[in-house]
């Protein structure tokens, strides 16, 4: 487990002294190298002091690693710009490393310490190379949505420490019945994830941030509250019974209203960011089911949706670089001047829609199952939530490249086989993952 920490950190310097393309294929590099050490099953593997990996940290630190690459590819503005690329690479680093140890923690103070560090390398990201002065805005409501819910977080874990004197995540086995000791464990990752009513941070965050920091914000910190809540949830098994229901209504109800939200945007990177809160909607429901299917379910979900909402907000970037603009009146017919980027936006749509062979597809279905054998009134909400991702798939689809050309407007590139080589990144493995879905489903 330490090696890999010990390789970023030697990466560091050489952000200063390297090429730009140099740390890319490193990354890419330690993505393969951390691949031969696969987790088979659900116990942890590779101890060592407070780190080990399991099925489900193991998958989270691979999409880490992954995004992470891709970030630096689809950042090339950055670098020939030569607007602080050093810094930038560096950033990116650092978040990597945090993020490796909040996934591979088995502590849960550790867990909760790298967790709150997370923010800090996103927030710089926001605000030294995103794109309007709102961003100081959208840093702040990031910061402080998690800030509010973090330190109530932080005395129950000093109080459950007290009680059974172990914070190892191997060893949480005493249940605890106490409505306010959950709320304040819980609520954190609800704001991460991010739950419906605790949203508002998401969309001005992506809207603002670059497309690095929208694909890490997609990518890995809604993942984030979903792996918190997977840990915890056996310690809350008897209150989870009572209360549960409570946040799978408020998930449900609140996804399909964002749906319908995603229908009348204007802005593309705003649809695909609300699209985001509809599908981890869904995964909280599963993960608050507390059933097999949930579980793995949610997991599912979870890596598709990284790494198709990622793939999404590059599609986004590629357009915003040609016509300097995100709005949906100005980005048309894009058929006509970009015909193979085409292609690759009906494959993203397809995808967030749940098509098949997605692995959006394999997580709707153990979500599904799991809803409804919780019960069978969340078919309502489930199959509208269904209808509507499809409908706005559809409309950012046929909007963006339909329609009469924007005169305004005068050379564009087809695409650069950079950006060809970002999609497919993202697009193979959402897609062929489902082949071996026995590994995602057989950590709990």
């Amino acid at each position: 487990m330490m090696k890999f920490i010990f390789s970023l950190m030697f990466l560091m310097p050489l952000c200063f002294i390297s090429e730009f393309w140099f740390i890319q294929v490193v990354f890419f590099i330690m993505s393969f190298m951390f691949l031969f050490s696969f987790s088979f099953n659900y116990m942890f593997m590779y101890v060592s002091y407070f780190l080990g990996c399991d099925l489900l940290s193991f998958m989270m630190i691979l999409l880490s690693f992954w995004i992470c690459s891709l970030m630096i590819l689809a950042s090339s503005k950055i670098y020939y710009l030569n607007f602080y690329y050093n810094y930038f690479l560096l950033i990116n680093l650092g978040l990597m490393l945090v993020l490796y140890i909040t996934f591979s923690s088995m502590n849960l103070f550790i867990f909760y310490l790298f967790f709150e560090i997370s923010l800090i390398p996103v927030l710089f990201m926001i605000m030294g190379w995103g794109y309007q002065p709102e961003r100081i805005q959208a840093g702040m409501y990031l910061l402080f949505y998690t800030l509010l819910a973090s330190l109530p977080m932080m005395i129950s874990i000093f109080y459950y420490y007290m009680l059974i004197n172990s914070l190892d995540l191997f060893f949480m086995s005493f249940n605890i019945n106490n409505l306010y000791m959950y709320m304040c464990m819980i609520f954190v990752f609800l704001i991460k994830m991010p739950m419906f009513f605790v949203h508002l941070w998401l969309p001005k965050a992506h809207v603002e941030a670059p497309v690095a920091g929208s694909m890490i914000l997609a990518g890995i910190m809604l993942k984030l509250g979903g792996y918190g809540l997977m840990r915890l949830m056996k310690i809350f098994m008897i209150i989870g019974m009572k209360v549960n229901y409570i946040f799978i209504v408020i998930s449900l109800i609140g996804g399909f209203i964002i749906s319908l939200v995603c229908i009348r945007q204007s802005d593309l990177k705003a649809l695909i960011a609300y699209s985001s809160v509809a599908h981890m909607g869904m995964v909280l429901s599963g993960i608050m089911t507390i059933n097999y299917w949930g579980m793995s379910g949610a997991l599912v979900m979870m890596i598709a949706h990284g790494l198709c909402s990622s793939g999404l907000f590059c599609l986004a970037n590629i357009s915003y670089e040609r016509l300097l603009s995100r709005s949906m009146y100005l980005n048309k017919g894009l058929i006509n001047i970009m015909p193979s980027m085409s292609m690759w936006w009906f494959l993203f749509c397809a995808c967030n829609m749940a098509a098949p062979p997605s692995l959006n597809l394999l997580g709707e279905i153990m979500l599904i199952n799991s809803l409804i054998s919780w019960s069978i009134i969340s078919m309502l909400f489930l199959s509208l939530l269904s209808f509507f991702s499809a409908v706005y798939s559809l409309y950012l689809y046929a909007y963006s490249q339909h329609g009469m050309m924007y005169s305004g407007f005068f050379s564009i590139s087809s695409g650069y086989i950079r950006e060809y080589l970002l999609l497919l990144l993202h697009w193979l493995p959402l897609n062929l993952l489902i082949m071996k879905s026995e590994y995602l489903v057989l950590w709990l």
